[in-house]
């Protein structure tokens, strides 16, 4: 007896240990894991019209690997793997949803393109026309009457019977309300026009003194001198604005700007051509270092909180890296760096 209530308790452990190994599978962890992810050669991904591909050479952009630590054996595995970044979902996308977050990343990159697009050809001094075609809605206060009106993604067009096109021109209405006052907006989601009436809650630290409670840019809409197609894929985020522009600018302007190098890079771009800080510099020097690159552009730190030269220098350091690391404030800095470069022999 005693030996088969033994072997019925050994299956009931067993069985307990199995459900608990199939259930913890399904349980998801607060932790989204980075690692290195592609160096990806832009030529054929960028195709400006007139323009010349020179296959002396490439221009790179480089992504991060990111995934959800969906259980506890994933977030084992970002514990143990090299080159690995674990973050909390709160720092990674704050309190968004997963259509908001697809929605801002998508954002993300369309102005990335649009402000590579400017930055390029005002660079190789052509004209481009910027037209803005609304507010863009970046983020929403939980304390406040838009939570649950508004959403990120949403693209405002109208406050009350006002026409907005652009963030200055909404923020400017608002000036001279104050708050507790009720405005309704008409504003465009995933293609769907819709209306809420909102009250605006009271401001610190804002000229305007009562506002919707939300973050705001504005939304641009870019007619080049000529046409220009980027096929980025599924990638996602600003990161590769730099190099977009750079590619850009490489196509219409006479000679090879890469002289024979391999040369990827990062950094944000805006529309003047600054360039600004980017996430996973330290995953992405590792992907570049693996790809064999010569030369790396990366944001200079400028501000008190820039950390992307210094993050990236100490990775090359640490690891041991032979990629040359160049960072730079402006697309003109690395244009006249490449210009200065003797043609690789």
């Amino acid at each position: 007896m005693s030996s088969a209530f033994s072997k019925q308790r050994k299956k009931r452990i067993l069985a307990t240990v199995i459900v608990l190994v199939i259930i913890s599978l399904f349980i998801p962890t607060p932790y989204y894991l980075y690692q290195p992810g592609s160096v990806e050669e832009l030529g054929t991904k960028v195709t400006v019209e007139g323009g010349e591909k020179d296959p002396s050479g490439n221009l790179y952009l480089t992504t991060v690997l990111s995934m959800r630590a969906s259980n506890i054996y994933y977030l084992a595995y970002g514990w143990l793997a090299p080159h690995t970044d674990m973050r909390k979902v709160k720092e990674v996308r704050g309190d968004l949803s997963d259509e908001e977050y697809s929605r801002l990343l998508k954002h993300m990159m369309e102005s990335s393109q649009n402000h590579a697009f400017a930055a390029g050809l005002r660079a190789a001094g052509e004209k481009v026309d910027i037209k803005p075609t609304g507010v863009f809605v970046r983020d929403v206060r939980e304390d406040t009457d838009a939570k649950g009106k508004l959403e990120v993604g949403d693209v405002i067009h109208q406050v009350d019977d006002q026409s907005v096109s652009d963030s200055n021109a909404f923020l400017e209405y608002l000036s001279h309300k104050k708050s507790g006052d009720i405005v309704e907006l008409q504003f465009d989601r995933e293609g769907t026009i819709k209306k809420e009436s909102i009250e605006l809650v009271p401001l610190t630290n804002s000229v305007n003194k009562a506002g919707i409670g939300i973050v705001t840019e504005s939304q641009f809409n870019i007619e080049p001198s000529r046409e220009i197609r980027i096929d980025a894929g599924d990638i996602g985020g600003p990161s590769a604005g730099l190099m977009f522009s750079l590619e850009i600018y490489n196509q219409i302007t006479p000679g090879n700007l890469t002289k024979g190098y391999e040369i990827a890079g990062t950094g944000e771009i805006d529309m003047d051509g600054n360039v600004g800080q980017i996430g996973g510099i330290r995953e992405k020097i590792t992907a570049v270092e693996r790809a064999g690159i010569d030369i790396f552009f990366c944001p200079a730190d400028i501000g008190p909180y820039d950390s992307n030269e210094k993050d990236v220098l100490d990775e090359v350091k640490t690891e041991g890296y032979k990629v040359k690391i160049v960072p730079v404030k402006t697309l003109q800095e690395a244009i006249n760096y490449l210009e200065k470069l003797p043609p690789k022999e």
